[in-house]
């Protein structure tokens, strides 16, 4: 019997998993971003430079840098540790290092070798820019998770919640826990 060819499967969104990093009792714990998010979507926004020299007919484009923005939308469940966290830095009008996360994106598809619950991921330091807390009967809340800086490569296990930089794969350093 032939195994199924899994060659044209879609990825589902289910198969990435996000957590936002937050201080509880003086540590740094990650939480998921579940339950209460309806959009959470990723767009890198590649930037690019263009050049058309004088013997081409065409410009050339390279691209220069990137500016990763997470557009997401939530119900305000107020159970929902992330949701709750975003809804306040729009209510309290949070700016600069306060309205700033530890954010991981999980590629649930992406197992780490002989590593039990840790999967691919990459951490951002995110500024969270709330755009509409609003709602006629249920609240929402919306707005974009912006990337600061480079993401960092790494590998995340679901279970314990530590983010291990690709780096430090022998363990020296380690970001968040349960």
């Amino acid at each position: 019997m032939s195994e199924k060819d899994m060659s044209r499967n879609v990825t589902k969104r289910h198969d990435f998993a996000d957590y936002l990093g937050l201080q509880e009792g003086g540590e740094s714990v990650f939480v998921l971003m579940g339950t209460g998010f309806t959009t959470l979507d990723e767009n890198p926004g590649a930037k690019t430079s263009k050049k058309k020299y004088v013997n081409e007919a065409a410009s050339s484009s390279s691209i220069t840098s990137y500016e990763t923005v997470f557009p997401f939308e939530s119900d305000l469940i107020v159970q929902q540790e992330a949701v709750l966290a975003l809804y306040r830095v729009g209510r309290n009008h949070c700016t600069g290092s306060d309205a700033e996360f530890p954010y991981v994106r999980v590629e649930l598809w992406d197992k780490a070798d002989g590593k039990a619950n840790e999967f691919a991921a990459r951490l951002f330091t995110v500024s969270a820019e709330i755009s509409s807390i609003s709602g006629e009967d249920e609240i929402a809340v919306s707005g974009n998770l912006n990337a600061v800086g480079d993401p960092i490569d790494g590998t995340f296990n679901t279970e314990t919640r530590v983010f291990t930089p690709a780096s430090a794969e022998g363990g020296q350093e380690s970001a968040g826990g349960a």
